[in-house]
């Protein structure tokens, strides 16, 4: 039986994520707490682990109870923030890290996503052991912290996702909550890191590319698909769906 196998929100954009039990939908269409924060430079550009790979020297975890963000420097050295009332204290520690000056904005009703206009990410468990498999230096929950969708879906096949696209796409639901394929996610330079050393696999994309071309299901609408580097579903919640509530273990059904 399909399910929501997990589900994975990035409450400070380009940092590491946490796992919840349930979520909101929120009104814009997101995750609650997804991409809510992010840090901005002066010019008013973000900053994510594609603009820099020091990202990955940082260990983090959200609290989203109490809004506390805890942050681990690679010399092991621990800061917490309250970023409901110290975001300035937080955007001068990260700025004097990334050495940039910098501002932590919050947006509680869309997130800081890439694309405002869509939804959660999603891919399945069985994609995620797939694209492990092609690689020597990567697990499946290294796959996992890599590629970074949102909700993963159990019981399926590997590219099961992949159906959701393209012309007469179906969509899915959630325990009645109803996701729409928008389109597929072209990857960055992030999937070849390690997510802890952000030491690089060589030649990663080549590889990559090779091996989805070589496993594109039958299901696929690949005119729906710019090119081979490309992984998981950007999705989009009908606004009559919005403020529901999703959860680990709810069953999954594919609808026209």
């Amino acid at each position: 039986m399909a399910r929501l196998e997990r589900l994975r929100v990035f409450p400070v954009k380009g940092l590491d994520g946490i796992d919840l039990e349930s979520t909101a939908i929120l009104e814009g269409g997101t995750l609650r707490h997804d991409r809510e924060f992010a840090l901005f430079d002066a010019e008013g550009e973000v900053l994510n682990g594609k603009r820099t790979d020091r990202v990955h020297d940082l260990a983090t975890d959200f609290d989203p109870e109490s809004g506390q963000l805890e942050v681990e420097t690679p010399g092991g050295e621990t800061r917490r923030f309250d970023l409901d009332a110290e975001r300035g204290r937080a955007a001068e520690w990260f700025g004097d890290f990334f050495d940039a000056d910098l501002e932590l904005r919050r947006d509680d009703s869309l997130g800081y996503v890439d694309r405002r206009e869509m939804g959660p990410s999603v891919v399945s468990t069985a994609t995620l052991e797939t694209v492990a498999s092609w690689f020597d230096e990567m697990t499946v929950a290294g796959a996992r912290r890599r590629l970074r969708a949102n909700v993963e879906i159990s019981g399926v096949p590997a590219f099961w996702e992949d159906r959701f696209v393209g012309d007469d796409a179906p969509a899915f639901e959630v325990d009645g909550v109803r996701f729409e394929g928008v389109t597929p996610c072209g990857r960055c330079v992030v999937p070849q890191r390690d997510p802890d050393t952000g030491e690089p696999i060589p030649e990663f994309r080549e590889r990559f590319v090779e091996k989805r071309e070589e496993t594109v299901p039958e299901w696929a609408d690949w005119e729906a698909f710019d090119h081979y580097y490309t992984l998981m579903v950007i999705t989009r919640v009908p606004e009559t769906d919005r403020g529901t509530t999703v959860a680990v273990g709810d069953e999954v059904d594919v609808v026209e």
